[in-house]
């Protein structure tokens, strides 16, 4: 693995994210900057895919369940080679392929339409048990936002992928403590996560979710657990790499204008 070869990757993704966001004047800078290591570390490391052919059947599949988190997952596939860069420029545009939240139906490298939270979990527990019946060996991974786990459908969910023992299931949380209006501590508060995941059957993983060294430890563990889904627990920072971003929950959902740009683009450099 080139960690600084990821590393330049990440700071290009959150640049890309900052100005997709600037040009449509819309969308959710602060929960993608939060989980961009984690989305380099599988797209160009960890996951086997063709971008030539999103249909592959022996692909690993992610699905993103916070899926206002598009300005990230965009400039990922993007770079991928899913779709041309020049896309992102149509963001949240009137007829574009790339809406504010996910559609399976309209861009290359979208398993799944989502959006509605808490629905993630369900889909992927579905993509891994399909996969366990039809004897295939990909794997599957899903982001959760620690806001989005106050959805009862989560825990639903979970018990699910325990009962099914889906250990080709791995479940990324991005634990930036933030949502659209305040810190989760404060206004459903899920913690402690490590104890609520062991205790609904999982093996858990806790890691700096900004650190290479550390994703790639906690995934690469992962792969040797058997008969259970497995939960990385990644502690984050909203709006990771912009200095009045960071650890400010308004930033969830409000573009940048000019010069906040400018000095975002900046910081980034």
């Amino acid at each position: 693995m080139k960690i600084e070869m990821l590393k330049e990757i990440a700071k290009k993704i959150r640049r890309s994210i900052i100005d997709t966001t600037y040009l449509a004047g819309s969308g959710h800078p602060g929960g993608s900057l939060s989980a961009v290591e984690l989305l380099v570390y599988l797209y160009f490391y960890k996951m086997r895919y063709d971008p030539k052919n999103p249909g592959w059947e022996e692909r690993d599949r992610f699905v993103l369940s916070k899926g206002h988190a598009t300005p990230l997952i965009y400039s990922v596939l993007a770079y991928a080679g899913f779709f041309p860069e020049d896309d992102l420029k149509h963001f949240r545009k009137l007829g574009s392929h790339l809406q504010g939240h996910p559609s399976h139906l309209d861009t290359p490298g979208i398993e799944a339409s989502t959006g509605s939270l808490g629905m993630g979990l369900s889909i992927a527990n579905g993509i891994a048990l399909a996969g366990k019946m039809d004897k295939k060996d990909y794997r599957v991974y899903v982001l959760l936002g620690d806001g989005e786990i106050e959805e009862g459908q989560i825990w639903e969910a979970s018990m699910t992928s325990s009962r099914y023992k889906l250990d080709n299931l791995t479940a990324i949380l991005d634990n930036n403590n933030l949502q659209i209006d305040g810190k989760v501590s404060d206004i459903k508060n899920p913690y402690p996560l490590k104890d609520k995941w062991l205790s609904f059957g999982w093996e858990v993983f806790s890691i700096d979710g900004h650190s290479f060294e550390e994703i790639h430890d906690a995934f690469t563990a992962s792969e040797n657990v058997k008969d259970k889904p497995k939960m990385i627990i990644a502690k984050t920072i909203k709006g990771k790499g912009v200095s009045f971003m960071e650890n400010n929950y308004e930033w969830h959902g409000k573009a940048p204008k000019e010069e906040e740009r400018l000095k975002a683009l900046k910081e980034l450099s």
